[in-house]
């Protein structure tokens, strides 16, 4: 997958936006271990979190940023009319 898949994906682990700024280009196989879960469940035999599992395994690291994000906005709702 390349760099920007993964970040994808991980935006969904995250339950947080990710975006890629490597200019790595190309497919890349990525093998990935990390602890889903709340970090007080975390037990000390469990994976790493995901960030530090980025960091290790991946060489990747996630610089927290704001930036403007879309979204969709829906003010009202109405129920079709009959034809």
């Amino acid at each position: 997958m390349t760099v920007e898949e993964v970040a994808r994906t991980l935006s969904v682990a995250a339950d947080r936006p990710i975006v890629d700024r490597t200019d790595l280009r190309g497919y890349f196989e990525v093998t990935l271990k990390f602890f889903d879960g709340p970090p007080e469940r975390r037990g000390i035999n469990d994976d790493m979190d995901l960030f530090t599992a980025l960091r290790e395994q991946l060489g990747l690291k996630l610089v927290p940023e704001r930036e403007p994000v879309d979204v969709l906005v829906i003010d009202r709702i109405e129920r079709p009319t009959e034809d």
